[in-house]
């Protein structure tokens, strides 16, 4: 009984501590805007957008209310990102952080190249293709619109964020981190000053052109294919040793 309290009691432990750290890390990254792509392998993918009102005004140019005590109607947002090159599936209620209203837009598009062709994102140009036996993503965010709303709030620690969860196992990347999240995920970061005078964001990836999810499976029943050759080729050897034994005797 004692042991099984103990063994729980450390569960728990392990729990707070994960969350804790997890909370921390997101309390450390909270970003002023950010993209993040999920791209596949047969080039759609699904875009969300969190950003702050004063960020879309600032560096999309989105005609919306940067005042934070004022009403945010999301068919405004809705329409700002509207295009018939995508499906918004989803566009949130307005958040507060730092005294700023936040929202997340969310949309899918058929073929990743024809973003640029919608207005919200069209500060970047993107590529996408196969060469061999990999798959090629190259995107490159050129200049905002750089039109800062008055008394936006910021105080110059502001980040802005490219994060892009690739579709198969990463082979090459250009993130100045050099980093890859949980397998599959890299980011780009500048900062807000940075962003809205239109430095530069130029991603390159290279991966595979088969999926994690279909390289996971075909590991998997490969594996069963081989446990149940070896548990037939057990069960014969068995057998035939049986036989052997019989005839002997």
């Amino acid at each position: 009984m004692l042991r099984g309290a103990r063994a729980v009691a450390l569960v728990c432990l392990a729990l707070a501590v994960t969350s804790l750290v997890a909370c921390q890390r997101g309390i450390g990254r909270q970003y002023e805007y950010e993209e993040q792509l999920y791209l596949e392998l047969d080039g759609s993918a699904t875009v969300v957008v969190n950003a702050s009102i004063p960020a879309l005004v600032a560096l999309r140019g989105l005609e919306l209310d940067p005042n934070p005590d004022a009403r945010i109607d999301r068919n405004d947002v809705r329409a700002a990102f509207a295009s018939p090159l995508i499906r918004i599936t989803r566009v949130s209620r307005p958040w507060r952080r730092s005294g700023r209203r936040f929202i997340q837009v969310r949309f899918d598009v058929d073929d990743v190249k024809l973003l640029e062709q919608v207005a919200p994102l069209a500060w970047s140009r993107y590529a996408y293709g196969q060469q061999g036996d990999q798959v090629i993503y190259t995107q490159k965010v050129g200049a905002s619109a750089n039109t800062p709303p008055p008394n936006a709030g910021w105080d110059g620690s502001e980040l802005v964020a490219f994060r892009f969860h690739m579709p198969s196992r990463i082979n090459f990347h250009n993130a100045p981190a050099r980093e890859v999240e949980r397998g599959n995920i890299l980011s780009y970061e500048q900062t807000l000053d940075q962003r809205m005078a239109g430095h530069p964001v130029d991603v390159e990836v290279r991966m595979d052109a088969q999926s994690i999810f279909l390289r996971t499976m075909t590991v998997f029943f490969s594996a069963v294919v081989a446990a149940l050759m070896l548990l037939v080729a057990a069960v014969w050897w068995v057998r035939k040793k049986g036989q052997t034994a019989t005839r002997g005797a």
